[in-house]
Formats: C-alpha cells, structure tokens, sequence
C-alpha cells in the first residue's frame, strides 16, 4: 500500500522539476470563505470568465503548488481566469468532503466574482483533471441544484466510475503510467466502503447529470480511465445535455503534464483549453 505523506512529496518533487508556467498579470493565493485554500490567476486585468478549477490526484495527492503550471497555462491559453481551489483530500476526508467544498467555493465565487477579477455575466465555469474532473462534475451537478449560474466544464480524463468495472482500467493498467494497482488504491481512500462506490455523490457516472452546462470532455487512447470518460460523455449527451468530446490517439492519462516535453501532449492540451476558452467566452453572450 503507498504511503500518503510520501506519495505527495513524491508528487511534489516530480512538479518542481518542471518549467515556470507563463507569467501572468496577476497571481496570488486567497481563502475562500474564511476556510478553503486557493490560488487565483488572471490573464488580464480586465475582466475575464472565471473558471474553478479542482486539480488531479486521487483525491489524495496533488495541490496548489503540484499543477500551478497547469493553471497558469489554462488562463493563458484559454484567456480565462483561473481560481485553483485546494479541496481536502482522502483519506483524512473521505468524499463527498472535497465535492462540499467545490459547493462552497462555487457559492462564494459567485458573490464575489467583481473582487476576483471575474465578468459577472458569465457565472462560473468549472475544470478538473482526472479525480479533478470527477470533483467538477460533482460540484456542477450540486451547484445546478442550488439553481447557480455554472457556464460551462473542462474534463480532463475524468475519473467517472469509482466501481472501476470499465475494460480499460485492465486494458491500460500497466504500463501506461497509471497503474491499476494504484488506482484502486486511490478510490479506496476516496470511498473506504465498497458498497458506496456507484453513489451519486461520489461517483459521476452515477449522478444525476441532466441540466449541466455545455461540456468538453477530453480522453487519452492508453489511459485507464478512458471508457468511462467515453461513458460519461455518452450519458451527459444522452440526458439532453451538450457536450464535445475529445479523444487523443497516442496520449496517456495525465498528457497535459507532459505538455512540455511532448508536442503531441502539447498540441492535445492548446486544443483542449482553447476550446474551453471559447465555450465560456460563448456562454457569458461575448463574440468570438
């Protein structure tokens, strides 16, 4: 079994190797609602969509500082500000902890989008990587309930299903990077009971997903989560909801990471958060 504290370290250790994302106008580190970490990044001084975004790990490593050049590549490529929320991470909080504090996060942003830099006719947009994308989904479909004005979702190979009964978490568990080994691990921490592991609250493609903002939903050829990324676009567009998706041949789970090192995962990434780009902007009534 990992050991938590070591796995992020090890996380942390492997993203500090990494370049310096682009500069931009403003990057600073708040707390949301007098309790939740988060970083804001703004591509303009102007006011621009506002995006939050839930960063990858499974549920249980990664932070502000592991996908900071993720974020600062999101707002600059997709010309959207950026609110990186640190949610709490299994196994000290099981799910649905980090979803509650997407919830929250969300209702805040909402009332402070001017403060944020945020263009308060668009609402808020959501975006995550991988177990990121399953916290997004998640905290859309509450945030719809509450009747909140989300725009639109970036899914980056989502994690969807916690039952892992897809063909691909075999067929790509072992030498793709993401072992399947540790993604049963991963999903242990986040839902300890396996009883659980098809609850809408903790598992997307269980969820009530009818009523969600228009969705690009991106999946890797090797990955192990991509059937149930395939699934998940397939049940969003089959409960009357819009969504594109996106699948690189070629590509492992986690690519954006490998974005500089890779032109393939380069090219995949620019496509992706572009397109997002659009979509919010499309969505808050601006010209293209």
């Amino acid at each position: 079994m990992p050991n938590v504290h070591r796995a992020r370290e090890d996380l942390r250790a492997r993203a500090a190797l990494r370049p310096a994302g682009p500069p931009l106008a403003v990057v600073r580190d708040l707390t949301l609602d007098d309790a939740i970490p988060a970083r804001l990044y703004r591509p303009s001084i102007d006011a621009t969509p506002l995006a939050l975004f839930f960063h990858g790990g499974g549920f249980v490593v990664g932070d502000l500082d592991t996908h900071d050049l993720f974020c600062r590549r999101l707002a600059s490529t997709s010309r959207v500000t950026v609110l990186s929320v640190d949610y709490r991470r299994a196994p000290e909080y099981p799910g649905p902890a980090a979803v509650d504090d997407g919830v929250r996060a969300g209702v805040w942003a909402l009332e402070h989008l001017a403060e944020l830099g945020g263009d308060e006719s668009g609402g808020v947009a959501l975006a995550g990587d991988s177990a990121g994308g399953a916290i997004a989904v998640l905290t859309g479909v509450r945030l719809r309930a509450l009747g909140l004005n989300v725009s639109a979702m970036l899914l980056l190979y989502p994690n969807a299903d916690m039952t892992l009964s897809m063909p691909s978490v075999h067929d790509k568990g072992h030498g793709w990077g993401l072992d399947v080994d540790d993604l049963t691990w991963f999903v242990q921490q986040w839902v300890p009971d396996p009883e659980r592991r098809a609850a809408a609250d903790v598992s997307p493609l269980h969820a009530p997903l009818h009523g969600l903002p228009p969705t690009i939903l991106v999946t890797a050829e090797h990955d192990p989560l991509r059937d149930e990324g395939i699934a998940l676009a397939d049940a969003i567009r089959a409960a009357g909801d819009d969504v594109v998706h996106l699948d690189y041949a070629g590509l492992r789970h986690g690519f954006v990471g490998s974005a500089h090192e890779s032109p393939a995962a380069a090219q995949a990434t620019n496509e992706s958060f572009e397109q997002f780009g659009q979509l919010v902007r499309r969505a808050a009534g601006h010209t293209m």
